[in-house]
């Protein structure tokens, strides 16, 4: 497999970098990434991962655009509200690379169907937006050992984390929140959200997806990444791994 003309010229600004180069770029262009959800976070991640060049995005969600998604979910404009997430976001990555094979689910993620929705990805990004599916992904990749990079936002806030718990010395996502699916959340709708900061971690959650193709620079798995806009804030806390943790320790 090699890079056609045109995609060198269009990757050209990768494949000077030395820790990606021409191999990594065909990297890149054999992976398939999972993204659940399409809203604020999965809105960066799709159109980064797409100009980036992944081979294959699996993008699920099943909501349709509304007019407060506008917001901040930078994919959409007035003529998507109303039409599924899924549809929109598809024709938004053929737009920016009509190279990137994109498939989609118009479902929610449950404990049922996770293992199947997420089959065959290399890397599965989780942005959505309650606890139960995050639990649900999170043990599916878990299950695949496919890594996870896990996004969530609120208000001024954002967190990002790469979880790989099968190896021996990191965590798993349920190390860092327990098992508990019932776990009260604030919704965006009824706290709010600043517009920028889920570009801002979206577009984190798309370079962790690509560092974990092409392995570059410090491996960010037990770690999390914690920003605070309104402190003007950047900073990452080691998470260790829980020995009793149901889902990766000896339980």
């Amino acid at each position: 497999m090699t890079l056609s003309d045109a995609e060198l010229d269009r990757y050209a600004r990768h494949i000077v970098l030395k820790e990606i180069g021409g191999a990594g770029q065909l990297a890149l262009r054999r992976a398939q990434v999972a993204i659940i959800g399409a809203g604020g976070i999965g809105s960066p991640v799709i159109q980064y991962l797409a100009a980036a060049g992944i081979g294959g995005l699996t993008i699920i969600d099943d909501d349709r655009v509304d007019l407060s998604n506008l917001q901040r979910q930078t994919l959409y404009g007035m003529a998507d509200v109303g039409t599924a997430k899924v549809a929109a976001a598809a024709a938004a990555a053929a737009r920016i690379n009509p190279g990137v094979a994109v498939t989609v689910a118009e479902e929610r993620i449950t404990t049922e169907n996770a293992a199947r929705l997420i089959d065959g990805a290399d890397v599965v990004i989780d942005g959505c937006d309650n606890f139960a599916t995050r639990l649900a992904v999170a043990d599916a990749a878990l299950a695949a050992r496919v890594s996870l990079v896990s996004a969530a936002v609120g208000q001024f806030d954002a967190q990002l984390g790469v979880f790989r718990g099968w190896h021996a010395e990191l965590p798993c996502y349920r190390c860092l929140v327990g098992a508990d699916p019932e776990r009260a959340e604030a919704s965006c709708a009824e706290h709010g959200v600043l517009g920028p900061m889920t570009g801002v971690i979206g577009s984190l959650a798309a370079l962790e997806a690509i560092r974990a193709i092409v392995p570059f620079g410090t491996d960010p798995a037990g770690q999390l990444l914690m920003i605070d806009a309104l402190d003007f804030r950047f900073r990452t806390i080691a998470l260790p791994k829980d020995p009793g943790c149901p889902g990766c320790g000896r339980g």
